[in-house]
C-alpha cells in the first residue's frame, strides 16, 4: 500500500510501492512518481531531481510508454507527462491478467505431457510417484524454497536422502526460515540415537526450527504450507520410492495426525534442555538435568538414547535415575514415573498397569520403555 500526501507540490511516498511486481523496475517507478505531479519534464529535469543518470531515465522513460503508464507530450523541446494513473493502471492490470491465463492454459497442456511421459508413474493427478533419492531431493529443496508460512517434519530412519545432501537441504531450511517460514520437526525418540537423526535435528535446531519427539511414530512425512506432502510408498525401503501428495483431503488427515503427534511430543533443544520451561512442580524435585532425564524416560527412551540426547555418559544418566528413584522411594522406572507425576514433576497422564517384570529386574539395569502417554489420533474430528 503507497501511502502519502501532498506537500509544496510533490508526492511524498511514506512507503515505497513494489514496483516489481508491477513488471517495473524501481527507477520506471520512481520516474512515474515524478511525473505525476511535475507533469511536461523534460529527461534532464527527471536525472537532476532524481539523481538518476540520463541513461536510467531513457531507460525508465521507455518502459512507461511500453505500458502506456507515461507520454511524450512535445519532442522540441523533449517533454513527458504520466498518463492518467488510475485508467493506466487498469489497463495494465488487464494485461497482466490475461498474460496469467495464457500460462495457467500452457501449464495445463504442459501438464498433460508431464503426466503422460513414459518415465513416470501416477495413481492420480493427485499424486505423484518419486522413484529416485535424487527426484525425492530435488522435489523437496523446490518445496522448502517455494514455502510461505510453514514446513513440517515427522523425522525417523532409514532416510532417503544421502548424506551428501542433506547440506544443501538444511541450506534451503536456513535461507527460508530466515524469511519467516517457520519448521516444525517432530523425531522419533525410539531411533533417537541414530548419528543422521542427531545431526540433522541439532543443526535444524541451530538455523531456527523447533524440535520435539515422539515415540513410536507411525511414519515419515514433511508437508508444505499445507499445500503438498512427501512420505514414502513403504516405511522400511526409501529405495522403493515416495509418494509426493496435492490430495487436499490427505493433506488434511496427515496435518491432523502431525498436530497430535506434536501436541505429545516433549520439546527438545540442541543443548539437550527442553525447548520451553517446564511447569512448575508441586514440589522440589531433580536439578535441570534430572528432570530432562525424566522427561525423556517417559518417552520411552533407554539409557543410551538419553545419554546422547543429553551429551553426557549413559552411567551419568544411570546414576540420575538412581538418585531420583532413592529420593522417592521407588523401586521401579514404572514407580519413579508415577511418584514424579504425584509430585508434579511430570504431566498426568491416563493410567496404565505396571508391566510385568522379570526377578532381581533395577532402576539401573532396566532400561526398557516407561511410556506415560502415547500419540493418538482424534477420530472423532
Amino acid at each position: 500500500m503507497w501511502k502519502g500526501h501532498r506537500g509544496e507540490g510533490e508526492w511524498m511516498a511514506e512507503e515505497r510501492v513494489p514496483w516489481e511486481t508491477a513488471g517495473l523496475e524501481k527507477e520506471s517507478g520512481q520516474v512515474l512518481e515524478f511525473l505525476v505531479t511535475r507533469p511536461e519534464s523534460s529527461p534532464g529535469e527527471i536525472a537532476t531531481a532524481l539523481e538518476l543518470s540520463p541513461r536510467a531515465v531513457a531507460r525508465a522513460l521507455g518502459a512507461l510508454s511500453d505500458e502506456l503508464l507515461a507520454v511524450q507530450v512535445s519532442r522540441s523541446p523533449n517533454r513527458w507527462s504520466a498518463s492518467p494513473p488510475r485508467p493506466a493502471f487498469q489497463a495494465l492490470l488487464s494485461r497482466r491478467r490475461l498474460a496469467l491465463a495464457e500460462i495457467e492454459v500452457l501449464s495445463e497442456h504442459l501438464q498433460e505431457a508431464y503426466n503422460s511421459s513414459a518415465d513416470r508413474r501416477f495413481a492420480s493427478d493427485q499424486f505423484e510417484i518419486l522413484d529416485t533419492p535424487a527426484q525425492v531431493t530435488a522435489r523437496y529443496t523446490h518445496l522448502v524454497r517455494a514455502a510461505r508460512s510453514e514446513v513440517l517434519h515427522l523425522a525417523m530412519p532409514p532416510y532417503v536422502a544421502v548424506s551428501s545432501d542433506v547440506s544443501e537441504r538444511l541450506d534451503a531450511q536456513a535461507a527460508v526460515i530466515r524469511k519467516g517460514v517457520r519448521f516444525r520437526s517432530v523425531y522419533d525418540a525410539d531411533t533417537f540415537d541414530d548419528a543422521l537423526s542427531l545431526t540433522t535435528a541439532r543443526r535444524g535446531d541451530e538455523i531456527g526450527g523447533e524440535i520435539r519427539l515422539s515415540s513410536g511414530l507411525p511414519m515419515k512425512l514433511v508437508m508444505f504450507d499445507g499445500a503438498a506432502a512427501i512420505m514414502p510408498l513403504r516405511s522400511d525401503d526409501p529405495a522403493a520410492g515416495s509418494l509426493l501428495v496435492h490430495s487436499p483431503t490427505l493433506l488434511h488427515v496427515l496435518s491432523i495426525l502431525f498436530e497430535e503427534l506434536w501436541a505429545d511430543g516433549v520439546p527438545w533443544k540442541s543443548d539437550g534442555t527442553g525447548a520451553v520451561a517446564p511447569a512448575e512442580p508441586t514440589e522440589p524435585g531433580p536439578d535441570a538435568r534430572g528432570m530432562e532425564v525424566l522427561r525423556l524416560m517417559s518417552l520411552g527412551l533407554k539409557d543410551d538414547v538419553i545419554a546422547r540426547v543429553l551429551g553426557v555418559s549413559r552411567r551419568t544418566v544411570q546414576q540420575d535415575i538412581s538418585d531420583i528413584g532413592a529420593f522417592l522411594g521407588a523401586r521401579t522406572r514404572f514407580q519413579i514415573a508415577i511418584f514424579a507425576q504425584q509430585r508434579g514433576w511430570l504431566p498426568e497422564a491416563a493410567g496404565q498397569p505396571e508391566p510385568q517384570r522379570s526377578p532381581g529386574s533395577s532402576l539401573i539395569a532396566d532400561a526398557g520403555p516407561c511410556t506415560l502417554s502415547k500419540p493418538k489420533l482424534d477420530r472423532r474430528r
